[in-house]
């Protein structure tokens, strides 16, 4: 599903993709797999189709991540954090943007480990 904000003109309608840049999201959910957790804060910025940011909070002292956002605002990233343990964990993950009730966006996660078990999961984050 598609996220665009809509504009109407005098002469048609047009949509503009979901621009990321300066949001910051929280966590909802994830799966028990994951380290994420309602305390994780995410904070992102977007140049062209580029994403990039950071996250902390929780169980994760510190983590960066990169990706692409492509025409219906789905991002396909990598991520690299350091846990509470001080493990250096790393991932790719591909999240699809839906509007929340409060309008907000919110973000449907698929994600994998790329070190440790390559265990998948899901998640849940939503704009504050």
């Amino acid at each position: 599903m598609a996220y665009y904000v809509y504009f109407r003109t005098t002469f048609q309608p047009f949509y503009r993709m979901i621009d990321y840049n300066n949001k910051t999201f929280k966590s909802l959910s994830n799966s028990t797999n994951g380290e994420v957790s309602e305390e994780t804060v995410f904070k992102y910025k977007q140049e062209g189709n580029v994403l990039s940011g950071s996250y902390s909070g929780g169980g994760i002292q510190k983590g960066n991540l990169i990706g692409t956002v492509d025409e219906h605002g789905v991002i396909k990233m990598k991520y690299c954090h350091i846990n509470s343990k001080g493990e250096i964990k790393s991932g790719k993950c591909t999240s699809k943007p839906s509007p929340s009730t409060s309008g907000k966006i919110r973000l449907h996660e698929q994600w994998q480990w790329t070190s440790g078990d390559f265990s998948k999961g899901e998640s849940i984050i939503e704009e504050v």
